[in-house]
């Protein structure tokens, strides 16, 4: 479980996040939902222990990530930007690469990688370099390295950024497959569609605060709206920076 608590930080003249506490829960698919500013982003490399807060805290499965930055990433997975992969290394390489900087040694870095390509069902570029790789390629190996030491919760920023249809379908259904085994999956998006096909729980963020929590459906039965777009744009009192 992930958990925020009066989270404070000013970057510059900007306060990019105002008291923001929340929870996000194991066996869910827990989506951050706001315009551009509203401190996803923020939120969660202050959770990965990126950057440090002005005041509160992060805990991971209840360690402190101020406190406790390594024993905090070791229970994370953090999905990067599929674009800024290695590419000379090959999937193998780049995901043992990473089990090792997770605290892996030896053979069970090495066992941990076959198992997770195997999972992904990536045996067929297993070896091969990553350079010319699709978009969905590209997705899997850096999944592969997020979640290769088994961590319990998985951090997503803006996931489906840059994907075409059929990648973003795949993440998608990888995703849903982490919830069923019991992961807690922390993700922030703007783009309506995702959120309601994904996520167990909303957290609605605006000006680095939480305006509003529940499920799609719980949100649109709150302000009165079918639409998650329309209950958005209530919550938040503008359509500024929404994505269809």
């Amino acid at each position: 479980m992930i958990k925020v608590n009066g989270l404070y930080k000013k970057i510059g003249q900007v306060q990019a996040l105002s008291n923001l506490s929340f929870e996000a829960r194991d066996g869910e698919i827990t989506g951050l939902l706001g315009p551009n500013g509203a401190g996803k982003t923020t939120c969660l490399r202050t959770v990965f222990g990126l950057l440090k807060p002005d005041e509160g805290f992060a805990e991971i499965d209840g360690i402190n990530v101020a406190d406790n930055p390594i024993a905090a990433k070791q229970a994370l997975g953090l999905f990067p930007d599929p674009f800024g992969l290695y590419e000379r290394l090959t999937p193998r390489e780049y995901v043992r690469f990473f089990a090792e900087l997770s605290g892996m040694e030896g053979a069970a870095a090495k066992d941990a990688t076959a198992r997770v390509l195997s999972q992904l069902k990536m045996e067929e570029i297993a070896d091969r370099r990553c350079k010319g790789f699709s978009q969905g390629q590209r997705m899997k190996t850096a999944l592969a390295q997020a979640i290769v030491h088994q961590p319990r919760n998985i951090i997503l920023d803006e996931p489906t950024r840059g994907l075409d249809v059929m990648s973003t379908r795949v993440l998608r259904d990888m995703l849903k497959d982490l919830r069923a085994q019991g992961h807690c999956v922390l993700f922030s998006s703007h783009v309506m569609q995702e959120v309601a096909a994904l996520c167990d729980r909303v957290i609605v963020m605006a000006r680095g605060q939480v305006v509003a929590v529940g499920s799609p459906a719980e949100l649109c039965a709150q302000t009165g709206h079918e639409s998650l777009e329309e209950a958005f744009i209530q919550l938040i009192g503008t359509d500024e920076g929404i994505a269809a």
